[in-house]
């Protein structure tokens, strides 16, 4: 998906039941569409290792790792995700491999609640949008530790997540972004779900249950969770949508969420 558009309507056969006040229906169907989204045309094995480090990834030519991306659109990252893609012909990742997809785009498995399988010091950049919120805070911290660790010195990550700070102040508030938000996600979700009721307090709680978050963070929260995992306080910057410190990065930016969403970058 071209990064500066949101998401079209889905096909027909992709339609699902839709209940906004069951979170647990909810959750069935997000699955659903998930491993949707893991289908690919080809997968290419490329290369076999326990644990990555800097001579594979220069091998592949690959400088950094973008978590949660089944088809990552920078051409030197590593996407990732706990989830297996799977081709047209039935062939289906696995853990300890590195795989070309569809010719374009590399993928390893990985689950971001243990170790990551790949050395010290060995990428330049990692970036990770709207993951964070889907573990517990400690699993989140134990994440960090590891994305610090595997990060070379001096290199940069990149953290996005939903702002805690802007939902809570809408809600008292009233200051229409529960309304904007609404007509975005109303928009990216035709055909696949009824509107989202506008009652303030289910815009709040939707933050919190819908989408299978265990977490949320406003800033004071992503520091919290970054200096516990060995980030200095004093390199945690604040950056707007695809604004940072390396702009190949930070142009992996999605459009669709910005309104809601809080930027945060960390030094190694």
């Amino acid at each position: 998906m071209p990064q500066d558009e949101e998401p079209r309507e889905m096909a027909d056969d992709a339609l699902r039941p839709w209940n906004w006040e069951d979170p647990q229906e909810l959750a069935a169907t997000v699955d659903s569409f998930t491993e949707d989204l893991a289908r690919v045309e080809t997968l290419e094995p490329e290369l076999s290792a326990a644990v990555l480090d800097r001579s594979h990834f220069d091998g592949l030519g690959l400088t950094g790792v973008e978590f949660a991306a089944f088809k990552t659109s920078h051409p030197q990252a590593l996407g990732t995700d706990l989830v297996s893609l799977v081709a047209a012909d039935g062939t289906t990742t696995e853990r300890g491999r590195v795989y070309l997809v569809d010719g374009t785009a590399r993928f390893a498995e990985m689950d971001i609640t243990g170790a990551l399988p790949v050395a010290d010091d060995t990428v330049d950049w990692v970036f990770a949008e709207h993951l964070i919120e889907h573990v517990t805070l400690r699993a989140g911290i134990a994440w960090l530790s590891e994305v610090k660790r595997i990060l070379r010195p001096g290199g940069l990550l990149r953290l996005t997540t939903p702002d805690l700070k802007v939902y809570a102040e809408s809600y008292v508030k009233g200051d229409g972004f529960f309304a904007k938000h609404r007509r975005r996600m109303n928009r990216a979700l035709t055909g696949v779900a009824p509107a989202m009721p506008a009652r303030g307090a289910f815009m709040f709680n939707q933050l919190f249950y819908v989408y299978g978050h265990r977490w949320l963070y406003d800033l004071e929260e992503l520091t919290y969770a970054l200096t516990s995992a060995g980030f200095a306080e004093e390199a945690i910057v604040v950056r707007a949508y695809r604004e940072g410190a390396r702009q190949d990065v930070a142009d992996l930016d999605q459009v669709l969420r910005n309104d809601e969403t809080i930027y945060v970058e960390a030094t190694a």
